[in-house]
């Protein structure tokens, strides 16, 4: 007899009502691992709390996750992506995240309350100190404004007096910060203290979790299939892939009953589904030049060559390059003039975009698309000719003058 799933058994010993409840919390902790009373989702957060024991239970079985909840704040501690370069937060380039590791240091040791000018100062110190070259310029300037705005949207630090803005000349625009000691406390996720490089905490904060091989490999193996859209066979350590493989019936069970996501197993992995979309940070297909592009060109480039073994086809730029100027030709009212008038730069976004969607990855010296590309080339109804089409050419078309209320004919 197969082990009944942890998470599942968890919503089971509780009211209809309360397994719901806790599902949908769980959802908004994923979306908003630091989830706030006066932030996105806060009217939440009592619910979250009220169920901080089942939902404790449930993200340390399943996912091997720590949950903090407090009346004024929920951390959940997610894994890190380790070495990916598509994930990010947007509009932080990596010297604002250079800037906001640096910027949470020095939040360290001002106090509750500090200067901008003298927040600043410190962090340009900490950089220094960091061996980061400081170049006051425009660019630098917007970077850490980045950074301080992103700690604000955090609820780390407050605008108590002014405003955290770029700034043009020499001097900067002054403000009084207020400093959420314990929301900086919960922030940070990797083991610092753990770690001597930068390398060693990435791969610490994307680790599967303190326990046995069967464990770490299920918090590994399920952890990418709650974050990620696709997971790949081919893209998993043997023993990860093994797993799956195994358990992808049971997981499936799991993933809709405690997070509500939705599940479809193919030869080559399984796709995981938001049908809310309240978990998908990155829509495809969307409206937008960009993506519209892309969808377009994806029946194209699959065509283009047969698939390798692991189900990835090899396309060149040089052929996406074709395909992007042959559609803004044919096509030229159907697109944002800014996004067609650089053709290069149009291509960089849509393999940007096929990167971030996790349906292409550059390997020398090709880029691959996904086999999960596939769900996107148009299938016709029915072939010329075939029976549907017969079938319609065959009936008979009703009288001209015929209604509901025509009498009919004596036999």
């Amino acid at each position: 007899m197969s082990r009944k799933p942890s998470g599942i058994g968890i919503l089971d010993e509780l009211s209809d009502i309360d397994a719901a409840n806790v599902t949908r919390c769980a959802r908004t902790l994923l979306r908003r691992p630091l989830l706030r009373a006066d932030g996105p989702d806060g009217d939440l957060l009592p619910l979250v709390f009220r169920h901080r024991n089942a939902l404790h239970d449930l993200f340390a079985s399943l996912l091997g996750y720590r949950l903090v909840v407090q009346r004024r704040y929920a951390r959940l501690y997610k894994a890190g992506p380790g070495a990916d370069p598509t994930r990010g937060e947007a509009g932080l380039s990596p010297r604002g995240y250079a800037y906001v590791a640096l910027t949470m240091a020095a939040l360290t040791g001002v106090g509750r309350q500090v200067l901008l000018s003298r927040l600043v100062s410190e962090v340009r110190a900490a950089a220094v100190e960091a061996g980061i070259e400081v170049v006051d310029d425009l660019g630098d300037r917007r970077a850490l404004t980045a950074a301080l705005r992103h700690l604000l949207a955090l609820g780390v630090i407050t605008e108590t007096e002014g405003s955290v803005s770029t700034w043009s000349g020499d001097a900067i625009t002054e403000a009084l910060i207020t400093v959420d000691t314990d929301v900086l406390g919960h922030l940070l996720a990797g083991p610092v203290g753990e770690v001597d490089t930068p390398e060693e905490l990435i791969g610490k904060a994307a680790e599967a979790g303190p326990a046995g091989m069967e464990q770490t490999t299920e918090h590994a193996v399920r952890r990418k299939l709650v974050e990620n859209p696709v997971v790949l066979h081919a893209d998993l350590p043997p023993e990860q892939a093994s797993w799956l493989k195994k358990n992808q019936r049971r997981e499936s069970l799991l993933l809709d009953r405690c997070f509500g996501l939705v599940t479809e197993a193919r030869l080559e992995g399984i796709a995981v589904t938001d049908p809310e979309e309240y978990l998908t940070d990155l829509a495809f297909p969307s409206s937008g030049t960009v993506a519209r592009v892309a969808l377009l060109a994806l029946p194209e480039l699959l065509a283009e060559h047969e698939a390798r073994a692991d189900g990835r086809h090899p396309v060149s730029r040089q052929r996406l390059q074709q395909i992007c100027a042959e559609l803004v030709e044919s096509y030229p009212a159907a697109w944002s003039k800014q996004a067609t008038e650089d053709i290069d730069g149009l291509v960089d976004e849509v393999l940007e975009l096929l990167v971030n969607t996790g349906l292409a990855r550059w390997e020398e010296p090709d880029w691959l698309l996904s086999p999960v590309a596939h769900r996107w080339v148009p299938e016709p109804d029915d072939t010329p000719g075939g029976p549907a089409a017969q079938e319609k050419e065959e009936a008979p078309p009703p009288p001209a003058s015929w209604s509901l209320f025509d009498e009919e004919e004596p036999a």
